[in-house]
């Protein structure tokens, strides 16, 4: 043997050990397959976030009139106004999303009552980030509309215009 060569002293490894890195070895085979459950992984987490209405409840389309006959909803659509004229929820205030910071004001009233505000717009999104400025802004019964007004639509509710 080579000198500073131990293979006359090899030890064999504890079962575990081997168990290990018979799994590393797995993996550094089969890297892509690994990136890509990461990959989904994040997605799946991300667009779980997003959907989430910056920590605002979700509310569907059938139980809507529900929330606003037994405790006094306001709906607020945060679509522009060109694209609330084209049709919105019965008795929904419009408030573009571009806005929202700066009509606090006009849903402080809606605030101290008590009454939950539930956002909608078009198919959630910007419902969604409108959801998020009012709870930075300590609104504390915030919903969006889940699916948005073409989840309202498929439903078959009732439109104004």
């Amino acid at each position: 043997p080579a000198s500073g060569s131990f293979s006359c002293c090899r030890l064999p490894l504890p079962i575990p050990f081997q168990s290990a890195l018979m799994d590393l070895d797995f993996v550094a085979n089969n890297w892509h397959l690994f990136a890509a459950l990461v990959v989904i992984s994040l997605l799946i987490g991300f667009d779980t976030l997003r959907r989430g209405g910056g920590g605002a409840n979700q509310v569907s389309a059938v139980q809507l009139p529900q929330l606003i006959n037994k405790e006094n909803a306001v709906v607020v659509d945060v679509c522009e106004p060109d694209e609330f004229k084209k049709g919105h929820i019965p008795k929904a205030i419009n408030i573009p999303v571009s806005q929202i910071k700066d009509q606090l004001g006009q849903l402080e009233k809606f605030r101290t009552k008590n009454r939950p505000i539930v956002l909608s717009c078009r198919n959630g999104q910007q419902a969604s980030r409108a959801a998020t400025v009012l709870r930075k802004n300590e609104f504390e019964t915030v919903y969006t509309l889940s699916g948005g007004l073409a989840a309202w639509e498929k439903e078959n509710l009732p439109l104004e215009r």
